[in-house]
C-alpha cells in the first residue's frame, strides 16, 4: 500500500523525503542521494513508456495511474511515494483510490516563499511564478518521442493544497514547511510515527537516529554534495545541459527581503483564505 508523500512544486518535499530515506532506508540515517531512489516519484515517465499508446494528448496517460499503482502494489509492502499531483479526477480517471492508498503525509509551504522557488527551479521571474501558482489547470508533463508521458495535474496552489488536505478519504498528517525548519525533530517525529501507526510497521523510532538523519540532510550538506557530485533531479538550464542548483537558498528565501510589496500583496490576496487557515496571515 502506497503513503502519498504529497506537495505543491517546491514546497520542501525533496527535504523531507531525504529524512525519511535516510531514516527507514539506511542502518546508520547517513544521507545521500542514492536513497532517495527509494522514494520515487509518481507518476514519472518509467512508469509508462512500455505501453504501447501513443499518447497524443497531454493527460493520456491518466488512465493508467491506478493500474500502475496495482502493479506497485503487487510485492504488498509499504511504498512511499512522492507526487506533486492534485488529489483530483481526469473523466473517469481517478488519482488513487482506496485499494492502493493508505495515507497522505502533506507538506504545505508559505506561498509567499514558494514564489522564488518555483522562480528558479523553472527559470521565470516572480510575476510568471505567481501566474504559475494562480492557475487552475496547471499541470507538469515530460514529452519523449512525441509522446506525453508522466502527466501531472498539480493545479493551483490552493486547489492542490485543499485537495489532499481536506480530503475525507484517507488518513493524512499535515506537515508545514516553517515547523519542519524550525522544529525539526519535533516535526519529523510526528512524520514517523504517522507513517509507523497507519502502516502497522515494526520499525523502532530511536532519537539517535533521528538526529543523526537531521544532521546529514541539513541544507548546507545537501548544497555541498550536490556542488561535489551534481544532483540528477536539478532542472536543466534552457538551451544548455548543464544543471541548475537545487538547494539554492535554504534559509535566505525570506519573501520579505525578496519579494515586491506589489507581488506580496497579490499573493495575500489570491489566497487569502488558504493562509489564513494555515496561519501564514
Amino acid at each position: 500500500m502506497i503513503i502519498w508523500l504529497a506537495s505543491y512544486p517546491k514546497s520542501g518535499n525533496t527535504w523531507l523525503r531525504a529524512l525519511l530515506s535516510s531514516y527507514l532506508y539506511t542502518e546508520t540515517g547517513e544521507f545521500d542521494f542514492n536513497i532517495l531512489e527509494k522514494i520515487d516519484s509518481f507518476p514519472n515517465p518509467k512508469q509508462f513508456s512500455s505501453y504501447k499508446d501513443k499518447f497524443e494528448k497531454v493527460e493520456d496517460t491518466a488512465k493508467y495511474w491506478i493500474k500502475e499503482q496495482e502493479n506497485l502494489n503487487k510485492d504488498k509492502k509499504l511504498k512511499i511515494l512522492k507526487t506533486h499531483n492534485a488529489l483530483f479526477k481526469i473523466g473517469n480517471s481517478s488519482f488513487t483510490n482506496n485499494e492502493n492508498t493508505l495515507g497522505v503525509v502533506y507538506i504545505v509551504r508559505d506561498p509567499r516563499n514558494v514564489i522564488t522557488s518555483i522562480c528558479n527551479h523553472y527559470q521565470i521571474n516572480h510575476e510568471q511564478a505567481l501566474e504559475f501558482m494562480k492557475t487552475q489547470k496547471k499541470a507538469l508533463f515530460s514529452k519523449k518521442q512525441n509522446r506525453f508521458l508522466a502527466f501531472q495535474p498539480i493545479l493551483s496552489w490552493s486547489l492542490n493544497y485543499k485537495s489532499w488536505a481536506e480530503n475525507i478519504k484517507y488518513k493524512t498528517l499535515l506537515v508545514k514547511y516553517e515547523d519542519l525548519e524550525n522544529e525539526t525533530y519535533i516535526t519529523f517525529y510526528k512524520t514517523l510515527k504517522f507513517i509507523k501507526e497507519i502502516s502497522n510497521n515494526n520499525f523502532k523510532i530511536n532519537e539517535q537516529k533521528i538526529k543523526k538523519c537531521i544532521t546529514s540532510c541539513e541544507f548546507d550538506r545537501l548544497k555541498k554534495l550536490e556542488d561535489k557530485i551534481g544532483f540528477n533531479e536539478a532542472p536543466k538550464i534552457k538551451n544548455s545541459n548543464e544543471r541548475l542548483k537545487f538547494f539554492n537558498l535554504g534559509k535566505k528565501n525570506n519573501w520579505k527581503n525578496i519579494l515586491s510589496i506589489n507581488i506580496v500583496n497579490e499573493v495575500e490576496k489570491e489566497f487569502n483564505s488558504e493562509m489564513k487557515d494555515l496561519g501564514y496571515l
